[in-house]
């Protein structure tokens, strides 16, 4: 089944930064679409007052919604909201391809692909669109902060569907490489598959019973290596499918965690990343048929993994 194509944005970019999209529930006891915002969202008070005051939140049409509009259950509300206070992330982006339809960089350790959380302008996608002043860029897949390496987004929303299309139906080649734990008794190669959950109230994916719906294929990249803090393996790993965390949360489950992962087997305490120590795991390979062109596409990652402790 096709995903619905998602309803336009009524209110234009602000500096390469989308605007904020809120769902109405269906079924709601509130009277206004204010009281339930300011319910939801009580942190944001002050700011949506504000909104409200000046006409800066509007419904799917783009009518600037008064204090006491009534609530549309399945509705939508949109505005653009304060950036927060930023730490400047890498932002090296070096381009690997690029045509009228397609953009392929080499994404930084540590650079969310979209915005999220605490980090807005400091995303790839919102750095790309000011650089090149491009605001039709759009992300077609997405890598993990802590994860480097191929990123793929569309330059034309027309033929984006048609691109979004090769992931859905599992037609891109995706090969990544990991330093992680380095387990002599592994045979490899070999298929992990697995049922993987991931919700809102919990940072980790974890695998549950159930019928598959991750499939990972992992090899060897290389010969081992040792240092200071332990035995190492280079791995290559070519994940099927595109569940979150897939990669990390398979190889952490055959017990050999990804180097510097803040995440797997456990969670660290915030704050205790060091950018100095990224995760080791790189989207090497991404592989396609140009959907517009009908050319093979083969783009590679110029980045390394470290091998060794950082000096």
């Amino acid at each position: 089944m096709r995903r619905r194509r998602p309803a336009p944005a009524p209110l234009p970019l602000r500096d390469g930064v989308d605007p904020v999209r809120v769902r109405l529930p269906a079924e709601d006891g509130r009277s206004t679409v204010r009281g339930w915002l300011l319910d939801r969202f009580p942190a944001s008070a002050p700011e949506l007052e504000e909104l409200f005051a000046s006409g800066g939140i509007v419904d799917d049409a783009g009518r600037p919604l008064a204090h006491d509009a009534p609530y549309v259950p399945g509705g939508s509300v949109w505005y653009h909201r304060a950036l927060p206070a930023e730490p400047e992330l890498p932002g090296d982006l070096p381009v690997l391809f690029e045509d009228e339809w397609l953009l392929a960089v080499d994404k930084p350790h540590g650079l969310p692909t979209t915005p999220r959380g605490g980090f807005v302008a400091q995303s790839a996608l919102v750095k790309l669109r000011r650089a090149r002043g491009e605001d039709r860029l759009s992300p077609l897949h997405r890598l993990d902060r802590g994860t480097a390496g191929v990123l793929l987004l569309s330059r034309d929303p027309a033929t984006r569907g048609r691109f979004q299309t090769l992931f859905q139906d599992r037609a891109v080649a995706k090969e990544y490489e990991a330093v992680a734990v380095h387990l002599p008794g592994l045979g490899l190669p070999r298929v992990v598959e697995s049922r993987i959950v991931k919700d809102r109230t919990c940072l980790q994916a974890r695998e549950v019973p159930g019928p598959a719906n991750a499939r990972t294929v992992v090899d060897r990249a290389g010969p081992p290596f040792s240092d200071a803090e332990g035995e190492w393996a280079r791995y290559r790993v070519r994940p099927e499918t595109g569940r979150t965390h897939q990669i990390r949360v398979h190889l952490a489950g055959l017990g050999a965690p990804v180097r510097n992962d803040p995440l797997y087997p456990q969670v660290r305490p915030a704050g205790s990343e060091d950018p100095a120590r990224p995760l080791q795991l790189l989207a090497r390979r991404i592989g396609l048929t140009h959907p517009m062109t009908g050319r093979p596409l083969v783009l590679e990652s110029r980045r390394a993994l470290r091998s060794g402790s950082p000096a």
